[in-house]
């Protein structure tokens, strides 16, 4: 049908531009595993010590800003006061598994907060930083947004290949 056109040839041509750096990841599998937490030892401590912080970072990254660091991890501290922060929290790893259709793993979002709360914490903003957003940076949300624009306003425009006829 199309008589200078070699399949072959377009299966093995190079993407016109790279792809974005949350691309980076497989969609479908974590990063790290829920016992990394010393894959980075900074957030592991800060976690360990202020688990408020860390949750907060990460609901104002997985919401794109609609809830500021500060309100998530407030929210998260009147919670752990009565002991009921895992079902806060676990809410917000079922939003960043939909995100990026991440298997509940090794089990449930429930049991693994109720469980493992720190070792989940740690998964979860790992998992943020190894799909291209920083959670820690200075404005949280608007920041990754900036630097996600930048990045695409960068990258060269996407041009369809053309097929001779």
């Amino acid at each position: 049908m199309y008589p200078n056109y070699d399949p072959k040839a377009a299966a093995q041509a190079p993407p016109p531009y790279p792809p974005p750096p949350y691309a980076s990841q497989a969609v479908g599998q974590w990063s790290s595993g829920l016992c990394d937490c010393f894959n980075d030892p900074s957030n592991c401590c800060l976690t360990w010590c202020c688990p408020c912080v860390t949750f907060g970072r990460i609901a104002e990254v997985t919401d794109r800003g609609q809830t500021s660091c500060f309100m998530a991890g407030l929210i998260y501290v009147a919670l752990a006061y009565v002991g009921c922060q895992c079902l806060y929290s676990m809410t917000y790893r079922s939003k960043l598994r939909g995100s990026y259709s991440l298997p509940e793993d090794p089990c449930g979002d429930c049991c693994v907060h109720f469980w493992c709360e720190t070792c989940a914490l740690c998964q979860e903003h790992r998992e943020l930083k190894a799909r291209g957003l920083d959670p820690t940076i200075d404005k949280g949300w608007m920041a990754n947004a900036d630097k996600m624009n930048a990045a695409a306003a960068t990258a060269p425009p996407f041009v369809a290949p053309t097929m001779n006829r």
